[in-house]
């Protein structure tokens, strides 16, 4: 179901760091990170359906996504992982994106998509499950964690990440980041929650094995777990490094890719 910690503008190294856990079943099939084949876009790729989770492109657009638990499904919904793809390939701004994805919310299961333009320094939130009533915001400079709930939702595993990252954070101080570090110490948190801290969406039973910022279960569907773990970083001279940990034929696999955002030089 995925869970992402970012740093958003707030960071005199990198105006923009993301660790993000894409949980899945193990049989759906996935491309791991590579460029694909318009050479325009970054990121994983879901091999059913064709959209992704997490990526970005050459001019320092970033997209990425993560399902919002509910009980209620559609019957025959458009896929999710369309959303960051269709703003990726695209070149409106994230805020007009944004109000014109509003506008077919309702054929989507619920979802919380993050739409990013790295050169102007804007980040947009949007929503077809809001809290509070707003679909769409800016999103503030910070440090911000995207559960299965809205954005800053303070549940457990999310209040973890948000705390840990903080404290690597004072400790790195404001220089360079070791990125494989923060997503080994950050991302394979595998603590769970007492049944009487779980959201109380899905039984109790599901939701124990989903409490974990690392999560692997046997469920009645399958094996389910965190398939990949992620770590893009844009510095202020706009390099880009995507870095990802994903399980490949039952196997831990790595890979890197640099690339530099030519209006950030």
């Amino acid at each position: 179901m995925c869970i992402a910690g970012f740093i958003w503008d707030a960071h005199p190294e990198y105006p923009f760091l993301l660790l993000l856990n894409r949980d899945e079943y193990y049989s759906r099939p996935t491309k791991p990170l590579t460029w694909w084949e318009c050479n325009r876009i970054l990121g994983g790729r879901d091999g059913q359906a064709g959209g992704t989770w997490l990526a970005c492109t050459r001019d320092g657009r970033v997209a990425f996504l993560t399902n919002v638990r509910e009980i209620s499904k559609l019957q025959d919904p458009k896929s999710r992982g369309e959303l960051p793809v269709r703003f990726l390939e695209g070149t409106k701004s994230p805020i007009v994106f944004a109000e014109e994805i509003l506008k077919e919310a309702d054929q989507y299961n619920g979802f919380n998509l993050m739409l990013a333009d790295l050169p102007t320094r804007t980040m947009i939130y949007v929503t077809n499950r809001p809290k509070d009533g707003n679909f769409v915001s800016k999103v503030p400079p910070g440090i911000h964690v995207l559960t299965n709930a809205s954005l800053d939702t303070p549940w457990p595993k999310a209040q973890r990440l948000c705390n840990n990252f903080k404290e690597l954070l004072d400790q790195y101080g404001e220089g360079e980041l070791p990125i494989k570090e923060l997503v080994e110490k950050l991302m394979t948190n595998t603590i769970k929650d007492e049944e009487c801290l779980l959201p109380k969406i899905y039984p109790p039973e599901q939701e124990y094995y989903l409490s974990s910022i690392f999560v692997e279960a046997d469920f009645p569907l399958g094996r389910y777990g965190t398939r990949s773990s992620s770590a893009l970083s844009v510095k202020a001279n706009g390099e880009v490094s995507f870095y990802e940990k994903y399980l490949y034929n039952g196997e831990w696999d790595d890979k890197t890719l640099i690339y530099q955002i030519e209006e950030l030089k």
